[in-house]
């Protein structure tokens, strides 16, 4: 049984960003990193499962605003590279949140570098900056709320009102330090700020282009396949009824019951034999048990 769970872990953290490297998440001893182990992001950050569907959820979302979506499509390689792309997200979320302070405080260094040579003009004309605090706060925000959605459906639906308002409070720092402004901080705030976000919004061939590439993007291994298959089903379910519509990725009711019923029954496997993702080392970190 251990050379079986070894090995479906292997697979899972080839998705991750740990398979990137360059983070010691168990080092040193007793930092509690910018949140530490009782804050409702080590919790909601904490199973791999509804961070990949929400992840994926993010991703087609953003790619609806048409200044995210400039960036993406001058200055990144995603059509040679969507899982690459997916695994330096996945690094940069791991780190900030499970990370020592010394480590999430020169990932986010980086990323703001990375930043400063992000930007160009749309083909209507429009001026885009990766370092716009409005478009950064665009990219938080959807990123957060696809999480919590997707750890609420599919690891835990009963966690407190105030414990998601912690949530969204908590992982605004990050956004506040990546250069974003006026940063919602609680359910109300995020789902104000997404409504008022929609008429900024479209779907054009460039938008289509980068959704078929991801929807295509190839499995680390064969192995994982069916699984990476099944988490894009689920990312694409996630997704606000008015937003599939827009991206043309729409299921039905039998569709989505089908999808949620077969992620609910894969993931026990997968926490079972998960237990050196970067939560677990970062519990390390701090002297705590392992998880049960």
């Amino acid at each position: 049984m251990e050379t079986i769970r070894r090995h479906i872990e292997s697979q899972v953290l080839s998705l991750t960003g740990l398979a990137l490297g360059g983070v010691d998440f168990e080092s040193p001893k007793g930092d509690p990193g910018l949140f530490g182990p009782d804050s409702a992001c080590w919790k909601v950050h904490g199973d791999f499962s509804s961070m990949l569907i929400g992840g994926i959820s993010a991703l087609l979302l953003q790619m609806l605003h048409p200044l995210a979506l400039g960036g993406v499509w001058d200055h990144s390689n995603f059509r040679n590279d969507m899982l690459g792309r997916l695994r330096r997200t996945g690094q940069f979320i791991s780190t900030t949140t499970y990370g020592s302070r010394a480590d999430a405080d020169k990932l986010i260094a980086r990323v703001r570098r990375i930043h400063d040579n992000v930007h160009g003009t749309l083909p209507d004309g429009r001026a885009y900056s990766a370092n716009d605090p409005d478009l950064l706060t665009w990219v938080h925000v959807v990123e957060v709320n696809s999480f919590l959605k997707s750890y609420l459906r599919y690891r835990n639906p009963d966690l407190p009102g105030s414990e998601q308002d912690r949530y969204y409070d908590e992982i605004a720092l990050v956004a506040e330090r990546l250069g974003a402004r006026d940063v919602p901080r609680s359910r109300r705030e995020i789902d104000d700020y997404l409504e008022g976000m929609r008429p900024s919004l479209g779907y054009d061939e460039r938008t289509r282009e980068v959704v078929e590439v991801l929807l295509d993007a190839p499995a680390p291994s064969s192995l994982a396949k069916p699984f990476s298959a099944l988490m894009l089903r689920a990312g694409i379910d996630l997704l606000p009824e008015w937003a599939g519509d827009m991206l043309g990725l729409t299921f039905n009711n039998v569709q989505r019951q089908l999808i949620r019923t077969s992620v609910k029954r894969s993931v026990p496997l997968l926490r079972w034999a998960v237990r050196n993702g970067s939560l677990h080392r970062a519990r390390r970190r701090m002297g705590l048990p392992p998880l049960r």
